[in-house]
């Protein structure tokens, strides 16, 4: 059974190129553009019983950000999956930010797809 990860990201590119990453390495990849999307499909999962291993997000998006989305994730019933912050925000008061939401790693774009693995090998068991 392949590990499941959602990205979550306002860019289709970057959801592209994680997804490209990912799905190489033998991970299966969800999908969505904003952090209320994100928290659609994880109701989803709920209901089909799915479980997700990992779930990747931007900070920067409309409709609901990623420190929100966090938050909401950290409410329910995936409180224990590893979130993992990738963004282009790199100041410290923001890392803060994400932490106390619940985000467990925090990756800034640019990313090296070896980065990116070696930070998802690392929550993902």
């Amino acid at each position: 059974m392949n590990k499941r990860i959602l990205i979550v990201d306002d860019s289709a590119t970057l959801r592209a190129s994680v997804n490209f990453v990912l799905t190489d390495a033998g991970y299966e990849v969800v999908q969505a553009k904003n952090g209320e999307e994100g928290l659609d499909i994880l109701k989803r999962l709920k209901v089909s019983s799915s479980k997700i291993d990992m779930i990747i997000s931007d900070i920067n998006m409309p409709v609901m950000d990623g420190i929100t989305f966090v938050k909401e994730v950290k409410k329910g019933e995936f409180r224990f999956v590893p979130i993992l912050i990738l963004t282009t925000e790199s100041e410290n008061a923001k890392k803060m930010e994400g932490k106390a939401a619940g985000a467990s790693g925090w990756l800034v774009k640019p990313f090296k797809p070896e980065q990116l693995l070696w930070v998802v090998k690392k929550f993902v068991r």
